[in-house]
């Protein structure tokens, strides 16, 4: 037994590194108890077993991988190990430019599934749906597939094709979806002014330039629109992004107050973010539409806008992801995405697996064709965080209904939640007017 164990020398003290010092490496060492001495030994028996026994041979490094991915696998749906390659995905990814089909998608039940697709993209364009379950790539099955697999098979080079086979509720039958890859250039934040007074912002995710991105938009807005009567923040199926971005977004539209605090098992997950006043701040009334696709980075600028009393949450119940990853680097190119905290509202609430309850409830009435798609659907079928298998749980785990919303449009005559928006902010204006003098 000891032979083998000394073998595995270099992987077990690497695993007691991990359990001693934490992934930090911290100066404060804790006693290895014996129970976690005989697990490690374990392991390091059924490697060896399974090296010589096999009814094929395996590559060492393959398994210990293995080890290492159902490791962290069985932590929460967010944490993952990365190789190399997979590491620079990520770095790619957050910068906004890739080759891909546009979708971001998670694991729920073992089941690959869409979280939402990102607009103006093939996926999106092609009517990929929140929600719907990839059983097929190219015709292979998803059948426990990694989500770091499932995107190296969804991206690739420009104009190249991948068919995706979905299972949607309401379809009698998979549907095969051919699309065809294109450059995704996520542009975080577009604009526009409604009724020449209205000024309109949409974030689609916190990326690395999301901040400067929307100072130009807010200034570019307040130049055509004079007065700026109000602000509409469009925020539904946001996936969410980087922490840092959500926090600078928050405090381009507060003055003083807490925008979110994390609150981890170490001090130094311990923080508070705190808005500054620059003197520039809109002050005009503002809306921000959410929906169930709104989560993560996009929660926590709903939270600080809606406890600091700056902004009117309108639409429907947030996704609830109220966790916090931290990127690890490790040797030869490898990270661990990490969960090491949660994260609070100004006014202390967790916002994991329960997500935003907004200010006015406005459903996404579906277009006639979505009608079709919808008939056989139960009410609460939307996808969340409570529903991600090994989720981080609330500390009520309340549920929460769904609603049907997908996606956004331009076109007020389709899209109500905007429209219910802008007559309000309008409404309130006229309010103010007709107030003026009154006792």
């Amino acid at each position: 037994m000891s032979a083998f164990f000394s073998k595995r020398a270099p992987f077990i003290v690497a695993l007691l590194v991990l359990f001693i010092l934490g992934p930090y490496g911290d100066s404060r060492v804790s006693a290895i108890d014996r129970s976690t001495y005989k697990s490690l030994k374990t392991l390091s028996e059924v490697l060896d077993i399974v090296e010589k026994n096999y009814v094929e041979p395996v590559e060492t490094d393959k398994l210990l991988q293995g080890a290492i991915n159902g490791m962290i696998k069985s932590l929460d749906p967010h944490s993952s190990f990365m190789t190399g390659e997979m590491y620079k995905e990520l770095e790619v990814e957050t910068r906004g430019s890739f080759g891909g089909i546009g979708i971001e998608i998670t694991l729920v039940k073992d089941v690959l599934t869409v979280v939402s697709p990102i607009e103006d993209t093939p996926a999106y364009n092609a009517g990929v749906k929140a929600g719907d379950q990839i059983i097929r790539i190219d015709g292979k099955s998803t059948k426990d597939i990694t989500i770091m697999d499932a995107v190296k098979q969804l991206r690739g080079p420009k104009d190249t094709k991948v068919t995706i086979t979905i299972l949607r509720e309401g379809l009698p039958k998979p549907k095969d979806i051919e699309l065809i890859r294109s450059t995704i250039k996520i542009r975080s934040v577009r604009w526009k002014v409604y009724d020449e007074h209205i000024g309109y912002i949409r974030i689609a995710q916190f990326q690395e330039r999301t901040g400067d991105d929307l100072k130009k938009a807010i200034r570019e807005i307040e130049t055509k629109a004079k007065p700026l009567n109000g602000i509409v923040l469009d925020m539904r199926n946001n996936p969410g992004g980087l922490l840092n971005q959500s926090v600078e977004v928050s405090d381009l539209f507060l003055k003083s107050g807490i925008i979110v605090s994390t609150r981890g098992r170490t001090k130094t997950m311990e923080n508070k973010a705190g808005a500054r006043d620059d003197g520039n701040e809109p002050t005009c009334p503002m809306i921000v539409l959410v929906n169930e696709g709104t989560a993560s980075a996009a929660e926590i600028v709903s939270g600080a806008l809606q406890d600091n009393g700056r902004a009117v949450i309108l639409g429907t119940q947030t996704f609830g992801k109220g966790s916090v990853q931290t990127v690890i680097p490790l040797e030869d190119g490898a990270a661990l995405k990490l969960t090491t905290a949660k994260y609070y509202t100004p006014n202390g609430r967790s916002i994991q697996a329960e997500g935003i309850t907004p200010d006015i409830v406005v459903k996404q009435i579906p277009t006639p064709e979505e009608k079709k798609e919808e008939k056989a659907k139960p009410e609460n079928h939307m996808l969340r965080e409570k529903d991600l298998k090994g989720h981080i749980k609330s500390p009520t785990e309340d549920e929460v209904k769904a609603d049907d919303s997908k996606k956004e449009s331009d076109n007020l005559d389709k899209d109500n939640q905007l429209k219910n928006a802008i007559d309000i902010l309008k409404s309130w204006d006229i309010l103010k007017k007709n107030m003026k003098g009154q006792p």
